[in-house]
């Protein structure tokens, strides 16, 4: 890992793998950059670099004042990639990274050959948003980790806590672990309550796939399926698990994203 002050915030990331194309994945709320364990290995494997970093107010990077926007950490995104020297590349968002994403493809569209939006939406809604004031009510008194174990709530499918224990385990006692203060997170909480790309998805001219899980209640499956409609020649696809598939079900999520990416590789 490495860390660079960019936007006046540290931001840490990492760049693996020597590829000639470069897959860029943005986390969601409350994530750092393990998020994408169980993506990594398959994307290397493929023969592409790839590079994940700590949003702002998570893992290793600066914590500054809030509050955030998506557009702002768009911006940071933006700034590590030109810092690095990366063109033509893929850009991949999960929950809150596909808000990211979402305004780095309307700002920056050009750096980019490919989009996929992944268990995400272009705005709230009234569902969403009763959700998020809940967890906005619930962290300054029961603390971010308290608030995270509801998550798994949402983002997980009943299957999931009648058959994989053992992860289930590790998913809490890494939730009970996370040190992102009260403040930082509601930073991030105000970014997805306030993002709204609807009026703007028609100008993205970027080739994307919206990926939702099928069995998504936390960002419902429909939000994420107008969020395609929006977007002019917009790939649509569904995948096995509910928010949280990429990890669940990581292997027809890597699957369906590879896929989509590789249609979109420079030809020899």
């Amino acid at each position: 890992m490495a860390m660079v002050n960019l936007n006046g915030v540290d931001l840490n990331y990492r760049l693996e793998g020597d590829g000639p194309e470069t897959i860029v994945l943005v986390n969601g709320l409350a994530d750092d950059l393990e998020t994408w364990f169980e993506q990594v290995p398959d994307l290397l494997a493929a023969g592409y670099r790839v590079l994940r970093f700590d949003n702002r107010g998570i893992g290793k990077s600066g914590r500054p004042k809030g509050p955030y926007t998506t557009a702002q950490m768009a911006g940071d995104a933006k700034a590590l990639v030109d810092h690095l020297g990366i063109r033509d590349l893929h850009l991949v968002g999960v929950s809150m990274g596909g808000m990211i994403a979402q305004e780095y493809a309307l700002a920056h569209g050009g750096d980019l050959r490919s989009l996929a939006l992944c268990c995400t939406y272009a705005a709230p809604g009234p569902f969403c948003s009763r959700m998020f004031q809940l967890w906005r009510d619930m962290a300054p008194v029961m603390g971010v980790p308290a608030v995270m174990r509801d998550v798994t709530l949402w983002a997980f499918t009943q299957a999931f806590f009648e058959q994989r224990e053992a992860m289930l385990k590790e998913v809490e006692a890494a939730l009970a672990a996370l040190d992102q203060p009260v403040e930082a997170y509601l930073a991030q909480l105000h970014a997805i309550e306030v993002h709204d790309t609807t009026a703007r998805l028609g100008k993205i001219a970027t080739p994307t796939l919206v990926l939702a899980g099928e069995s998504d209640i936390l960002i419902p499956t429909g939000l994420s399926r107008r969020l395609c409609d929006a977007i002019t020649g917009a790939e649509w696809a569904v995948s096995k698990g509910g928010h949280a598939f990429l990890w669940e079900h990581p292997k027809p999520f890597n699957e369906a994203l590879l896929a989509f990416i590789g249609k979109h590789r420079r030809r020899a």
